[in-house]
């Protein structure tokens, strides 16, 4: 029996995949539980319909990622925090200090998409990579200064 998945199932496939499965399994396994429907005329349709629906949503989510990327392009950023006498750092500026700070500057970015090699732990300027979209990223400068 051919079926269509609505969510990613573990060996199966992914969400809106038609897969080949046995009678039994449908009826009993994948029926039941919401993980699939009968790939009829009708579900072929709605899944066509789904997958026109999302390549708008992510075309729409990469634009806007590329309209952040052209802000933060030309934007430089000064974090000051706690240093030593010799510009190290009390502690470390990490994803998630960076993304407290951006915040705290009207960009919502996740600390996930601030890609950083290892923590920062001493004064200077960095460039630092953030990933938008799958398919853009941007790279911002920041300036650690002493507090």
């Amino acid at each position: 029996m051919k079926v269509i998945l609505k969510q990613k199932v573990e060996k199966l496939g992914n969400a809106w995949d038609t897969v080949k499965v046995k009678d039994g399994y449908a009826r009993n396994f994948l029926f039941p539980m919401g993980l699939a429907l009968e790939a009829t005329k009708a579900s072929l349709k709605i899944r066509e319909d789904f997958q026109a629906s999302q390549a708008a949503l992510e075309e729409k989510d990469k634009f806007q990622a590329q309209e952040l990327a052209k802000k933060l392009q030309n934007a430089s950023f000064t974090l000051a925090m706690e240093a030593t006498a010799e510009d190290k750092l009390y502690g470390s500026a990490d994803a998630e200090e960076l993304e407290k700070f951006l915040k705290g500057e009207g960009y919502s970015i996740d600390k996930k998409d601030i890609l950083l090699d290892e923590p920062i732990r001493s004064l200077g300027v960095y460039n630092i990579e953030i990933r938008l979209h799958p398919e853009v990223s941007a790279k911002i400068k920041v300036w650690i200064v002493k507090k």
